[in-house]
């Protein structure tokens, strides 16, 4: 109750006449609304800005109006503008000093939480390539990194064992054919840093960095791709990141937090639809290099995100919220499993 009451108090600043307040689910991070006005045809989606995870809330505002103004008037890609609040401010600051803000609702249009076949993963595959493609001419150095090095898989690698030197007795034992695993694979590691080294053969770009199906708005009439959406996270990344977390997240047979381990698999038709879409919007984007290491995408995310689960199973789970004591070394052995399995389909793959 108290929530909708500071909505309605937020709703009151980005909009003429008395609001209707409606809760929008399916976020995990922020608190998100749909704000109606008595009298008035637009609407507006209303955040309020999850400040334990974002420190730096006006960063988010910053690159999504910079994204917005790459691409404002480009064929294929229409990203709602900003609403700015009574002051003439992109947000506004209640009371208690929570960070709100507002973005115009686009009517006749919904999300999907998951593809239900290929044509969908690779729907969704080629808008985010679409987004980033159309974003080429944006100068990095202009976007803020709102999560500084989020897919720095070296970070990853070090932070794993650093949590392995300080684990106790007892996380340790449970997760010792885990990091005896991971540790098999540190050559990713070695190719991540050879990419870092070569910047004019693998190209840092503006990538999404959360890329899924229910990120992106579609069409209620046509069922096509309008925009991406919840770009809090849009920074400069390299050619693994959007590709490899839709392998990661679209290609497999379960989610992440499923403990059916015989039951986690590579969807081949899912996976080639997802490379497919992702290259035809990348268009001639992509490098000759970029192009042969393809299929290293999705291996470098899973692993990656097997690296995260068991480092903060490690770490007591101080990161990713639980609802039962092993789930994170569950989550890590669940993305061990599905790497395995793209190691065995990625080969297939490879002409």
């Amino acid at each position: 109750m108290e929530d909708n009451k500071q909505a309605m108090e937020a709703a009151l600043q980005f909009g003429e006449g008395q609001p209707v307040i409606q809760v929008l689910k399916g976020g995990l991070i922020h608190h998100t609304y749909k704000a109606s006005y008595v009298g008035q045809r637009e609407s507006v989606v209303l955040q309020c800005i999850n400040q334990t995870m974002f420190h730096h809330p006006e960063d988010i505002i910053h690159n999504y109006q910079l994204v917005y103004e790459a691409v404002h008037g480009k064929e294929g890609i229409t990203i709602p503008p900003i609403i700015p609040a009574r002051d003439g401010k992109l947000f506004w600051l209640d009371r208690h000093n929570q960070f709100w803000r507002a973005i115009r609702f686009v009517p006749n249009s919904y999300t999907a939480l998951v593809p239900q076949d290929a044509a969908a993963a690779r729907l969704t595959a080629n808008c985010f390539a679409n987004f980033t493609s159309a974003l080429a001419s944006v100068e990095l150095n202009q976007l803020r990194p709102v999560i500084p090095r989020f897919h720095d898989l070296a970070m990853r690698y070090d932070q794993f064992e650093k949590a392995v030197l300080t684990a106790t007795q007892d996380r340790l034992l449970t997760a010792t054919h885990v990091i005896a695993e991971l540790r098999q694979r540190h050559h990713l590691v070695e190719f991540y840093n050879e990419v870092v080294r070569r910047p004019d053969l693998f190209l840092q770009r503006v990538m999404h960095h959360d890329c899924k199906l229910s990120n992106i708005l579609l069409d209620v009439h046509s069922h096509q791709a309008i925009c991406p959406v919840d770009l809090d996270t849009v920074m400069p990344g390299l050619f693994f990141s959007d590709l490899g977390d839709m392998i990661r997240s679209m290609a497999c047979s379960v989610d992440e937090n499923s403990t059916e381990w015989e039951a986690i698999a590579i969807r081949p038709d899912f996976y080639d639809a997802i490379v497919e879409g992702y290259c035809s919007g990348m268009g001639d984007q992509l490098t000759d290099e970029e192009l042969k290491h393809i299929h290293k995408a999705g291996l470098m995310m899973v692993f990656m995100q097997s690296l995260r689960f068991i480092t903060d199973h490690l770490n007591n789970d101080i990161y990713y919220q639980i609802s039962y004591p092993e789930q994170n070394l569950n989550r890590a052995l669940n993305q061990l499993l599905l790497l395995e399995k793209l190691e065995a389909y990625v080969p297939v793959t490879i002409e």
